[in-house]
């Protein structure tokens, strides 16, 4: 719904900018038609009530904006014309309050929005402003590569190549992991998923993700393990990346995922799930579960970005104002070719 809101005025510590171009997020096409449940989620997993149900919530936390004046008590680090990227948190009178999930602090897909001077990063070496707002959904690939904690004796499997499988991939391959196996039903996000340096790439309706395991020197089987261990055979070991979150997903990766591997759960379910544990203990299986990113991991991201290490172009595919963005959703939510679109609400 488009609807004019109240000017955005800047605090203490803070600045008002201009949204240049605002990424859309799953969470965001979660929110509009199942918000209360996602604030119940949210409650539940302990975080602040920072949604007030008798205002309007404007989303929107992929972004990058351009300063235009600031508030009280900041330091003027950043003058007026700078664009800028920022974790998209604001600090409020109950702490810290996530833009776009805030009815105190208006998200991205405004044209105006407040931020926090002191998270302010400048976009480096003249990068257009729709990769830069990619840093965001980027760096919750590298905070997840970083908590799997790989190294070059690692096989990668990321399962569900959207815009966070793609992320995941990318800061594998930055960090030298590899062979990477990528798994995705659509045959677009599979090119991309080559693009960005998958090594063998598979369609999971034709065949099992997990078919190449043995000949990657990974024991698939229990009995394969028992046996490699037995005669002493060196062993490689197997990360997986859970970037689906749909319900069923985290047993059917018990079931196949080869013995000792490491489960990183990336994909927000939010429904109930269930699992078989015994399974996962007979195979030794760790699991992992992981959300957003540390300050200095965008901060990385931002920097990769910036240097070319990153091709933006792979992962966006799509421009739009704000009188396209509810068009924008719908295609999103049966994403067919589909993985990032910009929201340029001065359009």
């Amino acid at each position: 719904m488009l609807a004019d809101v109240p000017d955005a005025v800047p605090g203490e510590g803070q600045v008002v900018a201009k949204t240049l171009a605002c990424g859309i997020c799953g969470s965001d096409l979660h929110a509009v038609h199942h918000l209360e449940h996602g604030v119940e989620m949210s409650l539940r997993s302990g975080a602040a009530d920072t949604i007030d149900p008798s205002m309007d919530l404007v989303l929107g936390h992929e972004f990058c904006a351009e300063i235009l004046d600031h508030g009280p008590g900041t330091d003027r680090r950043l003058r007026a014309g700078t664009r800028v990227v920022s974790t998209p948190f604001n600090f409020g009178p109950i702490g810290p309050e996530l833009i776009g999930f805030s009815t105190r602090y208006r998200g991205a897909f405004a044209e105006r929005l407040v931020l926090t001077e002191a998270l302010l990063l400048p976009v480096p070496n003249g990068l257009k402003a729709e990769a830069a707002a990619l840093t965001e959904p980027l760096s919750v690939g590298t905070h997840a590569v970083a908590v799997a904690n790989p190294d070059r004796n690692s096989v990668a499997l990321v399962v569900g190549c959207g815009p966070i499988g793609l992320a995941v991939i990318v800061a594998l391959r930055r960090r030298g992991v590899g062979p990477i196996i990528a798994a995705d039903f659509s045959p677009a996000r599979r090119a991309r998923a080559e693009k960005l340096g998958a090594d063998i790439v598979v369609d999971p309706a034709v065949s099992s993700p997990h078919a190449n395991w043995s000949s990657l020197d990974v024991p698939a089987t229990l009995a394969e393990f028992s046996l490699a261990q037995l005669s002493g055979r060196s062993l490689r070991d197997a990360l997986i990346f859970e970037c689906v979150g749909v319900p069923g997903m985290l047993q059917n990766l018990i079931e196949n995922a080869p013995p000792t591997a490491h489960v990183v759960v990336v994909g927000a379910c939010q429904e109930d799930d269930r699992i078989l544990p015994v399974i996962a203990i007979n195979k030794q299986l760790r699991f992992t579960f992981v959300f957003a990113y540390t300050p200095d991991e965008f901060a990385e991201t931002l920097q990769a970005l910036g240097e070319g290490v990153i091709d933006p172009d792979i992962f966006l595919t799509g421009e739009v104002g704000l009188a396209e963005t509810a068009a924008a959703f719908a295609r999103l939510e049966s994403p067919g070719n589909d993985v990032k679109i910009m929201v340029q609400p001065w359009r």
